[in-house]
């Protein structure tokens, strides 16, 4: 890795930096990336940087040189160790730093790792992440006076953070999936501090993820916590991803609760304080999310799709609140404002501790007929290319208005339908949703015709 040219163009990603190991990234690579870090803290006025790891197995060596190369660059670091990623935001928030990076492969196999950045209070992203690419290939020269480094254990600071804040009305008995993923260092300690009774599914970490993969957005892998919830009185299963900032939710009977309608409960809990707040939710959320937003009193703000973009918008409106369908929840009343599964889980057991039946509390919530995401895979760069033509000439009849803020989104009087191209692999990501099974069939038709339209050799997967 010491020609800079050679680095790999593909781990620089829209949100973050990602790939494989070790053919992508490995020590080298987390080395100079450390000191491109270093350089950019150095322009920013930021001297020191929090470092966290997962659970992966390749995580400790490219903690230990990343941190190298940060310090080399004249940059101290405090190395919290292996933490789930809230923890790494966390600690950038509550030292003061504002600066920091977690070191995560989320929810990839277990041969991928990536790297979560933030500088100055701000989420490092598309322009951010190709600037440090290109520093990287410029090469960045030691400093003459290196940055120390230091160990610090926050988890109990973590979960006194929370349960100051966060107060059940009474004692729940749940059950806790860590999926082997780092949020098992944690997971229990925390909600048996809010009161809890825990059962906990897969705690231990292991990078190999033995059990099923660390992804509640995939309902496979929350087949064995719906078993565990129907088989026990547990009243409710949480689970969460590989480095614990998503969480996923199973009600008694086994129904997956998405993000989008957990998305409801908080919003309108949040409005009995904060009346008229924005909320902000991301374009491939239900449309029930926008009307009972503004049925509770507030208002609703779609966003592009992507936590780095999410969290700059939230920062952007000072809104207490925001969401993506993937997962992220972002709490800024009485939390720091950033994607956290633990401290969601955290606020949700606060809401339905007031209910002698939280499944039925949120088997309640509105909810219409639709697909999951569907994925139509194209070659490299067609994906924006054909959404860009089809934000200009796509036909869509019977739509009552067309969003294009991120792919295209045509809304109906009784449902959506959206069309995007992912930020992170060479597919367009399709998703509708509808008050009927007919419904579902027409908004789906005028989709089809429109891609076919322009594609007609589209193998479209709907």
């Amino acid at each position: 890795m010491t020609l800079h040219s050679a680095l790999p163009d593909a781990v620089f990603k829209a949100y973050d930096i990602r790939g494989t190991v070790p053919e992508q990234l490995n020590p080298d690579f987390a080395r100079l990336l450390g000191l491109a870090l270093a350089a950019s803290a150095r322009e920013q006025g930021v001297d020191a940087l929090v470092v966290g790891y997962d659970g992966r197995h390749s995580s400790p060596a490219l903690s230990a040189a990343l941190q190298d190369g940060i310090n080399a660059g004249g940059i101290a670091t405090v190395d919290l160790g292996m933490v789930p990623t809230p923890v790494v935001y966390f600690a950038a928030n509550v030292l003061r730093t504002g600066s920091g990076v977690a070191i995560t492969g989320s929810h990839n196999p277990p041969n991928y790792n990536g790297f979560k950045m933030m500088m100055a209070g701000k989420t490092l992203h598309g322009a951010d992440i190709q600037a440090l690419k290109k520093r990287i290939q410029a090469g960045v020269q030691p400093a003459a006076q290196p940055g120390a480094r230091e160990a610090r254990d926050l988890l109990d600071q973590y979960v006194a953070a929370i349960a100051e804040r966060v107060k059940l009305a009474r004692p729940m008995r749940i059950a806790l999936d860590c999926g082997n993923g780092v949020g098992g260092v944690v997971a229990e300690r925390l909600f048996k501090a809010l009161g809890c009774e825990v059962d906990v599914l897969f705690g231990e970490v292991d990078g190999s993820f033995p059990n099923h993969h660390p992804d509640p957005a995939e309902p496979h892998n929350l087949e064995d916590l719906i078993r565990h919830v129907q088989n026990t009185d547990c009243e409710l299963g949480l689970a969460f991803d590989g480095d614990a900032d998503r969480l996923g939710v199973v009600t008694r009977s086994g129904q997956i609760i998405w993000p989008d309608r957990q998305l409801i409960l908080y919003a309108r809990d949040i409005l009995q304080r904060e009346p008229g707040a924005t909320i902000i939710f991301d374009v491939k959320c239900s449309r029930h999310v926008a009307l009972e937003i503004a049925k509770a009193g507030g208002q609703p703000l779609m966003w592009q799709t992507g936590h780095s973009l999410i969290k700059a918008k939230l920062a952007e409106t000072g809104a207490p609140l925001a969401g993506e369908m993937s997962g992220h929840v972002f709490f800024k009343e009485r939390w720091y404002g950033f994607d956290d599964g633990l401290h969601t889980g955290a606020r949700l057991l606060e809401i339905l501790s007031r209910s002698d039946n939280p499944s039925a509390e949120l088997e309640a919530l509105p909810q219409d007929q639709s697909t999951p995401e569907l994925k139509l895979p194209l070659a490299e760069g067609e994906p924006h290319a054909l959404i860009a033509r089809l934000q200009q000439d796509g036909r869509f009849s019977t739509s009552q208005s067309i969003n294009t803020i991120d792919g295209v989104r045509a809304e109906y009087a009784d449902g959506f339908g959206l069309a995007r191209a992912s930020n992170t692999t060479p597919v367009i990501v399709l998703r509708f949703e509808a008050q009927s099974a007919e419904a579902l069939q027409r908004i789906q038709g005028e989709f089809r015709a429109a891609l076919l339209a322009l594609k007609p050799d589209a193998a479209l997967p709907f």
